[in-house]
C-alpha cells in the first residue's frame, strides 16, 4: 500500500515536470518512472518526503529564485544561500579575515578591517548577528546589506555588486551592540541598537552608580547611497535609560518616520551572585513587562539638523532630556524578556514577542499616535512618557512557550518563532490583511514542530513593505539528531519551510547544517533584484573605490619593477597561466609596493596570488587591481604562486622573490 502510494505520488510529480504528459512517453526508453519508485521505496521515503525533495531540487543550470543573506555569527562573516536549495553560495568575508577571497592578507581588505579597531587594539573577530538589506520604499532594492558585530559594536557595509565589504566604522560610544542593523524604508539611516548598559563611550563607572551614570545609546548611521559609505559626520545618537535595549525595526507606510526597539532589564539589575545578589537571570525577570520604546526619527533628525546635541568622542548625542523635551522617545509596556519588534507590511502594527509569555503582542500605531496626541502620560523613572498598555495594543494572539521574531507573508499571515517549544506559529493578521484569509483574525493556524529551538525566521522578503509568501526558514540553534556526528560541537540547523498553501498546511521540506558557527538573522530576496558583476568593468578595477585604479596596468608589456632607493615598486600583469614578472630580486630591508592587475575578460577566470612567507594571499577576480604593501625583511627564497586552479598550466604560474641578505 505504503509504495504503491509513493509510486502514485511519483508518478504525479514526474507528469507535472514533464509538462502534464505521461513521464514514459516523454523518456519511453528510460524506465524513470519505475527507477524513481523504486529508489523512493528503498529508501524509505514518504509522499511528503519525496514532495519535500521535488520543491526543492534545483537541477543543474538551473539558478534559485531567492538569496538568503544570513549573519555568519562568531565567524564574523555572513553567508549567501540559494533558496529553496538551500546551497551555500558565498560565505562574505566582513569582520574576520578571509584566505578564500584573499580578505585582509595584504590587500584593500587589510585597510577596511583597520577601520573597526579600537585606538589601542587590533580586533580581528566578531560576532555578526542582523543583516539589513538596502530598501527603496520598504522594498528590499538590491544594492546593498549591512552587518552588526554585536562583540565590539561595529557596523559593516557589504556592496552588492561584488558581494565584498567596503567599509567597517566602530561606534565610538559603545562596546556592545545587539540590535543593528535595521534601515529606515528609504536606507535613509542604518539604525544600530546596544544591548548592555554601560556609561557612554565605555569608560569605567562603579556599578554601585549604575542607575545614575549607565546608559542606553541607539545610533542612526547616515548612508550616503552615492559613495556607498556611511557618513559619521552626519549621523547622530540618543541617550537612553539603562535598560538594556535590544532589536529594533523602522516603521513603513503609515508609520513611516518611526521606529520601535524592544528593552529588557528595566529592573536595573546589576547582577553579583558571588556578592550574594540575584543573578542576571533573575534579576532581570521579576518586573511583569518590560517597554517597547518608540522613536520619532524625523523629529530627532530635525533636532539633530538644529545641533541641540552634545558631541562626546567625535559622535553627536542627543541626550535624553532633550529627546523627552522634543517629543521624540516613548515608552508603552511590553512582555517581559521580548526579543524582537517586527512591524507588519502596512506599518499598521508593531508585534512583540515576550520569551516569558506565550503571547505575542500586537501594538496599533494607530493606538500609539492617538495616545501622544491626548497627552497627559506618566513617566518612567527618568521622565520618559508611557503609553498605557491597553491604550497601545490592538490585540494578543496565545502562541505557544517562548515566542521570539515574526515575519509575515502575502496571504495576511504571521510566522513566530517559537523557541521553547521548538516550533513555527502560523496565525492570522487582523485589522487591513482580514480579508486575506479564511480564518478569524488574531488567531492562530498552526504550529509545525522544527529541530530545534528556533531562534531567528526568514520568509521570502517578510520583513518588508509586500512580502512574498513561499518559503520561510527556521533558523535553529540546535540540531541534536539531524545529521553525523561531528563530536560534541554541532552544526546549527537551518529548515525550510513550505508555506504556499492556506491554513494549516505548512510543511517542513530541508534540513541545512550550518558548521562554521551560530548563525542569527536572515533576510531572502528576490534573486534578480541583485545586479552583480560577472567580471569588473573595467580592466584596472579597484574593488574599494569602485573604480579604475591609477596604479593598474591594461596589458602584459607594461609590466615593471622600479627601484627608488630602498623602495621598490611593482606593476605586475597577472594572466593565464603566468605572473609577469616572474622574478622579483630584493634586498633584504626594502619597502616593497607591489600593484597587480588580472588582465582577464572571461567570468569566473580568477587568479590568486600567495607570497609564501609573508602572510600575503590574494583574490583577484577578473578586472581587478589590488596592492600590497611590506617591508622585506626576511632574507631568502620565496614563491608566489597562483591559489585558483586557473588553467592546464595553473601549477606553472609562478614566480620567484629572492631577498638577499
Amino acid at each position: 500500500m505504503r509504495r504503491s502510494l509513493i509510486t502514485l505520488l511519483v508518478l504525479a510529480l514526474l507528469a507535472v515536470g514533464c509538462g502534464g504528459k505521461s513521464p514514459a512517453a516523454a523518456t519511453p526508453e528510460s524506465g524513470l518512472p519505475a527507477d524513481a519508485a523504486e529508489v523512493a521505496a528503498e529508501r524509505g521515503l514518504t509522499p511528503d518526503d519525496v514532495y519535500a525533495a521535488v520543491k526543492t531540487y534545483t537541477p543543474s543550470g538551473q539558478l534559485d529564485p531567492y538569496l538568503m543573506i544570513a549573519s555568519g555569527g562568531q565567524s564574523g562573516q555572513m553567508l549567501v544561500v540559494g533558496v529553496p536549495s538551500m546551497r551555500i553560495l558565498k560565505v562574505i568575508g566582513v569582520f574576520t579575515p578571509e584566505p578564500w577571497q584573499g580578505y585582509g592578507f595584504g590587500g584593500s581588505g587589510n585597510e577596511i578591517l583597520k577601520g573597526g579597531d579600537l585606538p589601542d587594539q587590533e580586533i580581528r573577530w566578531g560576532d555578526t548577528h542582523h543583516p539589513g538589506l538596502s530598501e527603496t520604499a520598504g522594498e528590499y532594492d538590491g544594492q546593498f546589506v549591512f552587518i552588526n558585530d554585536k562583540a565590539n559594536a561595529r557596523l559593516a557595509v557589504v556592496d552588492l555588486r561584488d558581494f565584498e565589504t567596503k567599509q567597517i566604522v566602530k561606534n565610538p560610544n559603545s562596546m556592545i551592540d545587539h540590535g543593528g542593523t535595521f534601515v529606515t524604508p528609504n536606507t535613509e539611516y542604518v539604525v544600530e541598537g546596544p544591548q548592555y548598559a554601560a556609561p557612554i563611550g565605555s569608560g569605567y563607572a562603579s556599578l554601585d552608580d549604575y542607575a545614575d551614570l549607565y546608559r542606553g545609546l541607539i545610533t542612526f548611521w547616515k548612508f550616503d547611497r552615492v559613495t556607498g559609505r556611511v557618513d559619521p559626520a552626519k549621523s547622530f545618537q540618543i541617550e537612553l535609560p539603562p535598560y538594556w535595549q535590544d532589536l529594533c525595526d523602522a516603521g513603513k507606510g503609515v508609520s513611516d518616520g518611526w521606529v520601535f526597539c524592544n528593552s529588557f532589564n528595566t529592573e536595573l539589575a546589576t547582577g553579583g551572585v558571588e556578592l550574594g545578589n540575584p543573578s542576571f537571570e533573575a534579576g532581570t525577570t521579576k518586573n511583569d513587562t518590560d517597554y517597547l520604546h518608540i522613536f520619532n526619527w524625523k523629529q530627532a533628525e530635525q533636532v539633530f539638523q538644529a545641533g541641540q546635541f552634545e558631541t562626546i568622542n567625535g559622535m553627536a548625542v542627543i541626550r535624553m532630556q532633550t529627546a523627552i523635551d522634543e517629543n521624540i522617545l516613548y515608552f508603552t509596556p511590553e512582555p517581559k524578556s521580548p526579543h524582537g519588534a517586527d512591524v507588519t507590511p502596512g506599518g499598521e502594527y508593531v508585534v512583540v514577542g515576550g520569551k516569558l509569555d506565550p503571547h505575542v503582542t500586537i501594538y496599533s500605531f494607530e493606538k500609539i499616535q492617538a495616545a501622544i496626541a491626548a497627552g497627559g502620560l506618566a513617566t518612567d523613572q527618568y521622565g520618559v512618557p508611557v503609553i498605557p498598555l491597553d491604550a497601545s495594543m490592538e490585540a494578543q494572539v496565545e502562541l505557544g512557550l517562548g515566542p521570539l521574531h515574526t515575519v509575515y507573508d502575502d496571504k495576511g499571515y504571521a510566522y513566530t518563532s517559537l523557541f521553547l517549544d521548538s516550533a513555527v506559529a502560523r496565525w492570522t493578521l487582523g485589522g487591513p490583511y482580514s480579508d486575506k484569509h479564511a480564518e478569524e483574525p488574531w488567531t492562530l493556524v498552526q504550529k509545525l514542530p522544527v529541530q530545534y529551538n528556533i531562534g531567528h525566521i526568514a520568509a521570502a522578503e517578510g520583513d518588508t513593505a509586500s512580502p512574498d509568501g513561499g518559503y520561510v526558514v527556521a533558523l535553529n540553534k540546535w540540531s541534536i539528531d539531524r545529521f553525523a556526528n561531528v563530536g560534541p560541537l554541532l552544526p546549527q540547523n537551518f529548515q525550510l519551510i513550505d508555506s504556499s498553501q492556506p491554513g494549516d498546511q505548512m510543511r517542513l521540506l530541508y534540513d541545512m547544517p550550518i558548521g562554521m558557527a551560530e548563525p542569527h538573522y536572515a533576510q531572502i530576496i528576490k534573486a534578480d533584484k541583485i545586479k552583480a558583476f560577472e567580471v569588473y568593468p573595467e580592466v584596472g578595477w579597484n574593488p574599494e573605490t569602485m573604480a579604475v585604479d591609477p596604479n593598474a596596468i591594461t596589458a602584459p608589456d607594461q609590466a615593471r619593477i622600479e627601484r627608488n632607493g630602498n623602495q621598490v615598486e611593482i606593476w605586475m600583469a597577472v594572466v593565464r597561466s603566468h605572473f609577469t614578472p616572474e622574478q622579483v630580486e630584493l634586498k633584504q630591508g626594502d619597502h616593497v609596493i607591489w600593484h597587480l592587475t588580472n588582465l582577464e575578460r572571461s567570468r569566473d577566470a580568477t587568479h590568486g596570488f600567495a607570497l609564501s612567507g609573508y602572510n600575503i594571499n590574494l583574490s583577484l577576480e577578473p578586472g581587478e587591481t589590488q596592492t600590497i604593501e611590506f617591508d622585506a625583511h626576511m632574507s631568502g627564497t620565496f614563491n608566489y604562486f597562483c591559489t585558483e586552479f586557473c588553467s592546464a598550466l595553473h601549477l606553472e604560474m609562478v614566480g620567484y622573490m629572492l631577498v638577499e641578505p
